[in-house]
């Protein structure tokens, strides 16, 4: 199967042979022409628009993600952040049928093939797989049920020693990579919401909070990811001046649980504190962390963690005092 950007850009076709091919309205492409900058296609000498082989594939791509629950303007925006690190997604050759065709893979299959690349430091396949995975799923289901069986996956045999921490390494820091590409490519809406989003102190494992950042600012929040081992003081400092509507951190053991006691202390002698959300393996392994560290736990998933930010950002009366 062609990745799309191996197809012609040479413009031939005509809005309405474009209408047929994919099954979208002509009033409704030059909408998302309009409104988000999609596409931009060649005008002949009488003005008429004119399509390639290219503009029908990505248009079939995104119509295939619109009848799968994803909004336009998000479908676009994931699309564009795709492109923008190398991650075409493949062509789709008829109306969107795909997903439940007799060939299409389970996210099972792509995390456990992503997981034995991983483990063999095969950058150009993982590449690829993940690439494929973009295309048939949303990234809800590309991170938790893809990207973080593979991730614990990977870190079991680390702890077990059927890998070297090299090869652990390698894993963390080329996904880290693509994370960041995705982050970086969506479009910072400076109206939204603002969220800071990071570490707890002496806590080094990045990943999770930084895939709860891509959901957040593919679903049109402003977020802003700090990385890992965020002293205390200084972000409230940081958080003094900029005003976030929020700030997430995550920690994987209890020392850097702890460490966020006093947080939710010290944002309240701002004038306008924000709120103070955490999670992380520490609080699944030992519970009773939530009851030592004032704040608000957003859950032991993904997507329990980004359905939680959404609804208290949207119901700012709920804030503490």
């Amino acid at each position: 199967m062609s990745t799309i950007d191996e197809l012609s850009d040479l413009p031939k076709y005509t809005i309405k042979a474009v209408a047929s091919q994919t099954g979208i309205r002509p009033v409704t492409l030059r909408a998302w022409e309009r409104r988000h900058e999609i596409l931009t296609p060649h005008r002949s000498e009488n003005q008429y628009r004119l399509y390639s082989d290219r503009d029908i594939a990505i248009l079939r791509w995104l119509k295939n993600r619109v009848d799968n629950g994803i909004s336009i303007s998000n479908a676009a925006a994931e699309f564009r952040a795709m492109v923008n690190q190398q991650l075409w997604p493949e062509a789709i050759p008829s109306l969107p049928e795909r997903r439940t065709g007799g060939q299409a893979h389970s996210p099972n299959w792509y995390a456990s093939q992503l997981t034995t690349a991983l483990m063999q430091h095969d950058e150009q396949t993982s590449a690829t797989l993940l690439r494929e995975a973009h295309a048939l799923f949303d990234l809800m289901t590309v991170f938790m049920d893809i990207l973080v069986p593979s991730l614990v996956e990977i870190g079991e045999a680390w702890y077990t020693g059927r890998i070297r921490v090299t090869t652990e390494h390698f894993a963390s820091a080329f996904l880290r990579g693509k994370l960041l590409s995705l982050l970086q490519a969506y479009p910072i809406r400076r109206n939204a919401p603002y969220i800071l989003l990071g570490c707890a102190p002496m806590e080094q494992h990045e990943l999770g909070p930084l895939m709860i950042a891509v959901l957040l600012r593919s679903a049109g929040y402003r977020v802003e990811f700090l990385g890992p081992d965020l002293p205390i003081d200084d972000l409230v400092d940081y958080a003094t001046y900029e005003r976030p509507s929020m700030i997430v951190l995550s920690a994987t053991s209890a020392s850097s649980a702890l460490e966020m006691k006093t947080m939710q202390q010290k944002l309240r002698k701002m004038r306008q504190a924000p709120l103070f959300g955490y999670g992380g393996r520490a609080f699944d392994l030992d519970p009773s962390l939530t009851r030592q560290v004032p704040g608000i736990y957003l859950g032991n998933t993904l997507e329990k963690a980004t359905r939680k930010i959404k609804e208290l950002l949207n119901q700012p009366e709920k804030r503490p005092a």
